[in-house]
Order: structure tokens, then sequence, then C-alpha cells
């Protein structure tokens, strides 16, 4: 893969490097902050090689690559700099934003760049505890006390992390950020606590607290702050501002939180804190249902977000038990991906895709792949994977499992759960179950799964005319040969897909197939089937075919940005359509006239088996000449 050539076309369809506020990555997705997300071009990039899907959440726009994020995004940020994460564009366009959207963003952004470092440390804290357990390292000795400092540094001093990423995150400066935060955990100011209650300042009395590990007071001081500073830019000469500014808001600020923000940041986590472990203390069962049966789609979603500084700041104080049910969920997807590999015997790219993420998902616990690729793709597996996350969620929620190091849900990360065996028994439960319900019920609707099959069957000593573009087989008395017939939904030129002016067409990354330059504006059905897709622009149509092929058309390069002028599809989704059937109506003259190219791809995206693609050797062609050929 080219990382530089894919991120300098992830840059251009999202709208170029002026509609980008700010760029982060986690460990699957690029997560941007756009200025208009309307000029992203989301349908191409979702059909872009190395892009598994697109997913517009919290305020974010995300495009999820799996492992070669990192390698993607040191590219883009070469000779560029978005100033990380920034505010919401929302500021830019003017767009409404609910207030717990903005939350969410906030949250996400001010954690996302945290991830890698708070996962590697968690990590680290399993691979000690794994080491102590069997006697290999004393808890007491230097090394077991140097990897341990290694290991808790990001969770000790996360308010220093957090007001910096925070900083960013709010357009404050995010050093003076990360000094109000480190300000907390300072020898000078912790020491403090040695006196108990005899504390003040200025004569006002100040409850001292630890804030090591703690998320909510930084992020109340932080929001406070990212205020202050923005009024004192507004009143102090430009000037000054380089050392007062920051003098000023530190005089404010460390004081304000000690004495207000930190305490009540501390009291109102507490709350939430016990509020959901009392919830969890009512019905272990119940909770364990819904976090463990629904945390997947919280996911797709961004309201995981919400449970983040929960989590941190109850593992805080003895473990978590919010992300030991929520793990359930995460090998409930890998047990499907796991099903449709088994399940998947006569396709070879997506038995491939499914092993590949199942292994990423057990060895790294990330599964972005496997829900955007495979779960949402295969929408039969959704009512698996709630009920094989709930039945492991429901296990480890009765017992009362806990997280007691931050880090991905994974076979590595056994070790950090207590009780550990309760744990392994339902993981193993929630993977168990989904690979078996996969492999039971298949991963494709009834409709494909069952359809009657329309291919003729031949055989190489048939009377029947062979197409030209047909292969002779040798020596195949006792074989026989299917084949499907794809007509062509136009009437124009045919030429080869490696023509086209779109990378994601040319290189095959789509599919195989012809393209053709339309003469006359009318799409018509070239198989008898399905209408599984129709974008909501009307240049673009997917159909399945009786025998389970799924096909595409494309109706000019970059046409989304047309917006749906000139396109008048007269299908809807889900309908039943016979071949030849008119499908979309458009006007090329039009299209023409505002720079679009007409060039129409006719693409096989996917067949229930491996097969091979021949195209008509015919130059020109009229609608319901036959274009492709299939042959199994």
């Amino acid at each position: 893969m080219d990382h530089k050539k894919m991120g300098d076309d992830i840059v251009r369809l999202v709208g170029g490097e002026a509609n980008i506020n700010g760029l982060v990555h986690c460990a699957t997705r690029l997560r941007f902050d756009l200025k208009d997300s309307k000029k992203a071009e989301r349908e191409t990039l979702e059909k872009h090689d190395g892009i598994i899907t697109v997913v517009e959440s919290g305020g974010q726009f995300q495009v999820v690559i799996g492992s070669n994020v990192a390698h993607v995004y040191a590219e883009i940020m070469k000779n560029r700099d978005f100033g990380g994460d920034s505010s919401s564009s929302t500021e830019s366009t003017g767009e409404k934003t609910s207030v717990l959207s903005k939350v969410f963003e906030i949250i996400s952004g001010s954690f996302s760049p945290l991830i890698p470092a708070m996962a590697g440390s968690g990590m680290l804290k399993a691979l000690l505890t794994v080491l102590t357990m069997l006697g290999w390292m004393s808890d007491t000795s230097d090394t077991y006390l140097i990897l341990s400092a290694a290991g808790n540094a990001v969770f000790y001093f996360l308010p220093i992390f957090l007001g910096i990423t925070l900083g960013m995150k709010l357009k404050a400066n995010p050093y003076v950020a990360g000094v109000i935060g480190a300000a907390l955990m300072e020898p000078n100011f912790t020491g403090l606590m040695d006196k108990g209650s005899d504390v003040s300042f200025l004569g006002i009395p100040v409850v001292m607290m630890n804030y090591s590990a703690s998320v909510f007071p930084i992020f109340i001081s932080i929001s406070i702050y990212a205020v202050l500073d923005k009024l004192l830019k507004k009143i102090i000469l430009k000037d000054l501002q380089l050392f007062l500014v920051p003098m000023i808001a530190l005089m404010i600020m460390v004081p304000l939180s000690a004495m207000a923000f930190g305490p009540f940041g501390t009291t109102v986590g507490d709350w939430i804190s016990s509020g959901v472990t009392w919830l969890i203390g009512v019905s272990g069962i119940l909770s364990g249902i819904v976090l463990g049966g629904f945390m997947t789609f919280m996911v797709v979603f961004g309201l995981h977000w919400g449970f983040t500084p929960i989590t941190i700041q109850n593992i805080g104080v003895g473990g978590d038990p919010i992300e030991a049910m929520a793990a359930a969920a995460v090998f409930a997807q890998i047990g499907v991906a796991f099903g449709i590999f088994l399940k998947a015997k006569k396709n070879k790219t997506l038995r491939t895709l499914a092993g590949s993420t199942s292994l990423t998902g057990l060895l790294a616990g990330v599964t972005e792949p496997i829900v955007y690729g495979l779960i949402l793709r295969y929408k039969r597996v959704i009512p698996i994977v709630v009920i094989a996350g709930a039945i492991g969620g429901a296990i480890n929620g009765h017992f009362g499992v806990k997280m007691t190091a931050y880090v991905f849900h994974n076979i590595f990360a056994i070790p950090v759960y207590t009780p550990t065996v309760v744990y392994v028994i339902a993981i193993a439960c929630s993977f168990a179950v989904a690979a078996v319900l996969t492999v039971m019920f298949g991963y494709e609707s009834k409709t494909k799964d069952t359809a009657s099959v329309k291919n003729e069957s031949v055989s190489n000593t048939s009377t029947e005319s062979t197409p030209e573009e047909l292969p002779v087989v040798p020596e195949a008395k006792t074989t026989e040969i299917k084949k499907e017939q794809i007509y062509s939904p136009l009437t124009g030129k045919a030429v080869a897909l490696s023509t086209i002016n779109d990378p994601a067409f040319s290189t095959g990354a789509m599919g195989k197939g012809l393209a053709i330059v339309p003469e006359i504006g009318e799409v018509v059905a070239p198989v008898d089937g399905v209408v599984t897709s129709l974008f909501p622009t009307g240049h673009a149509i997917g159909l399945t075919t009786n025998a389970g092929t799924e096909i595409l058309i494309h109706v000019g390069i970059n046409t989304v940005a047309l917006k749906g002028k000139y396109f008048s599809p007269v299908v809807q989704e889900g309908d039943i359509v016979r071949q030849g059937e008119l499908l979309i109506q458009f006007d090329i003259d039009k299209i023409k006239e505002a720079g679009y190219e007409t060039v129409t791809p006719v693409i096989v995206t996917l067949t229930q088996q491996e097969v091979d693609v021949f195209e008509t050797n015919q130059e020109q062609v009229q609608k319901n000449d036959v274009l492709l050929t299939l042959v199994v």
C-alpha cells in the first residue's frame, strides 16, 4: 500500500486542506474535524482501496482504515499542520449540534490521542501481572518497579496529559492547560495534604484531594480556562500576551481548581461512578445484557466515549465493571468474524477478510474492521452479535467482574480482569455462541441463500455455442461449468476499467467489470434481481442477482458532487426488477456541461463463490447485450 498516495487522496476527498480544522487518529481510524463535512466525497472515500468505511459521529468525520492508520496519518501530517484536533466544525458552518454531541466530541477528541499510550501502558501492566503470577518476577524487585513506573505513568499523570489534549480541543494554549493539571500534582501542592483540613488560600479553606488518575476535575478546569484564555487575549495588549496571559491564567485557574473545580469535579465523578455501580448492583445481569449486547452499536454512534471518564475513575479506586461487561461485545464481534471465516469457504476474498480481522481482534482488541467490514455489511449477523454479547455481559455482570487497568480487550489482557476465571468463561461463551450461530444461520439473508440460481449450466460437450470470451476447458467431460450473464445496462462504447480516471475503479479495487461511455441517458437492469442499494443522489445503484452476485453501476466520475441534479431514479431500494427494466434516467449533456465525465463502471463487487469474469469483445454495446459472463 502506498501510504503517501492514500493520504493525499483522503485529504483531497475530505475537501482539501482548506476544509480541515484538525486531525488525530486512534487505533484504526483518522478522525477529521472538518469545516464543512458536506464537502467530503464520502461515497468515493468508502470505495477507495484500503478504506473500510466512513463514519460521522460525535462531530467528527472518521475514515476507518485499520492497522495502517498510523502510517497514513504520518504521511498526511508531513509538511502539513492541522493543529491537532480543534473545536467543532459547526463554528465554521453554522450547523447546529446538540449539547450531548458536543460533549461526546470533546471527550472523544481529548482521549483519542492518548489511547495508544493508555493501551500500551495497560498491556504492560497486564504483562507484569502475568510475570508475578508465574513467579518469574518479584513485585519488589528493581526491574519490576521500573517497568511498573512505565505502566503507571500515563494514568498517574493523566490530568497533565488530558490538560494538553483538552487545550488543543478547545483551542486554548495546550501547554498552559497541561501546567494547570501538573500544578495539582506538584510536590508542594500534594504535600499540603499532610496538613489535613488546615489548608487555605487567601484565608479561603481549600479541600485537599489526590488528583492522580482523575478525569472530571481537569475537564471542568480546562473548560473554564479555555473561556478565560479567550477573554484575556481580548483585553490584554498583543505585545504583552506572551507572558501576561499565561501568568494571569495560572494565578486564577490553579487556586480555583484547588478550591472549587477540583473538589466539585471529583464529587461529580464519584456520584456518577457510584450511580453506575448501584445500578449494576441492582441487577448485574440486566446491566451486562445491555452493555454486552449493545456496546457494539454505542461504539458505532460514538456513545461509548461517555463511559471513558467513568471507567478511568473506577479503575483508580479498585476496578471498573463497565468495561468488563462491554468486553463481551468485543469477543462476540470476533466470534462472528470467525464464523464467517468458517462459513465462507467458496468466497476467498471474504474468507481472507474474516480471518485476518478475527486475528486482529483476538491479538490486539481492534474490531472496527469487523464492525464496519462485516457486521454492518451483513446485517443478518446483527442479532447474533447482540445475543452473544449479552450472554457474556450477563455473566460478567452477575459475578461482578472488574477491569483493573485500561487495556484493549484482547487475549493478552486477560490477567487484568478479576475474577479471571469467570471473565474467561464469559468471553469464551460470547465468542463461541457468536461463531456457532453464524455458522448455523449464515451471514446473508435467506433471499440470497435460497433464491433459485438462474445460472446456465453447460459442459464442453454441449452443442450450445460458447461465447468467444470463454476459454476452452480441456478434459472437462465430467465437470459442469456454471455461468451467469450480466447484460449491458446502457447503450454506448465499452471501455476497460483501467482507462477510468478514478483509482477506486481503474485499479480493480472495487471488483472486475467494464465501463460504458453512454450515448443514451438511461440505465436498465442488467439482471433479474433486487435493488439492494440506491444512493440518495441517484448516480449509483447496487443490485443483487438471484444467484447472489452483487453488481454496482456508477454513472459518471465524481458525480456525487452534483447532489442528485440531472439524475432521476425510477426504482427504490428493495424493489424486485427484471432484466431490461428501467432503473435511472439521467441527462448526459447537463452532466458534461457541469464538468463531469459520464463514463459508467459496471462492477461485479461480490459473488457467492470464486468466479472468473469475462468481458464482451464488442466495442459498441446496446442495452440488453451480454456485457459480462461469470464462470464458476
